[in-house]
């Protein structure tokens, strides 16, 4: 047990030893953020192996920390990619929020790592609030991911955006505008979903 509490969920984790198979669960909403390193792959030849792991790891286990303080779920790192999502398994009242002060955050601790680290890493963010469904996938190394429009949307926000800004959608811009500062980008061509209009989220 205390293993797949380090690769699934707690809820999760304790059913399929209650008997249940197949786990899909839907969520009416959820945020989703997804976060990657641009140009992390570059330091490879720069410093040993070793110590470009040692960095990778130590960024995202202070990710992994302000997932806990935020009430986020980490999802998956997919090399220098990272991705996490608010209101499940559990629900949460303030997804979108807690997923903007994550964002915010990510960039603060980055931030201490290019001043103390090799190189200047900047990052690109993408959030997104809409429906997913959360599933335990395959028979062995099993994985708790996501899928739906909100998993391609926001994977797309981080992909189109820019390196050091945060892009989001309208949903969590009108979600959010009362509490945080935003700037309007406009709409651009997005793969697969056509024009969106997009705004990137401010510090401060």
């Amino acid at each position: 047990m205390s293993l797949l509490l380090n690769i699934l969920p707690e809820p999760i984790a304790s059913r399929p030893k209650g008997g249940k198979n197949r786990i899909v669960d839907s969520f009416d909403e959820a945020t989703v953020i997804f976060a990657d390193l641009v140009g992390f792959t570059c330091l490879a030849p720069k410093i040993p192996p070793t110590a470009l792991i040692h960095l990778l790891d130590q960024i995202f286990s202070t990710f992994d920390q302000l997932a806990d303080k935020y009430g986020m779920e980490k999802i998956k790192t997919v090399g220098d990619a990272y991705m996490a999502a608010a209101g499940l398994p559990f629900p949460h009242h303030d997804h979108a929020s807690a997923a903007a002060r994550m964002a915010l955050d990510m960039r603060v601790v980055l931030e201490k790592f290019n001043r103390h680290g090799p190189g200047n890493r900047e990052m690109r963010i993408g959030i997104c609030t809409v429906p997913v469904i959360a599933s335990v996938i395959g028979q062995k190394k099993f994985i708790y991911d996501l899928w739906g429009d909100t998993v391609i949307t926001a994977s797309r926000m981080e992909s189109h955006g820019l390196p050091g800004k945060t892009q989001v959608t309208t949903k969590i811009y009108e979600l959010l505008r009362e509490r945080f500062r935003f700037e309007r980008r406009g709409f651009i061509e997005i793969k697969g979903k056509g024009k969106m209009e997009t705004y990137f989220l401010c510090p401060g």
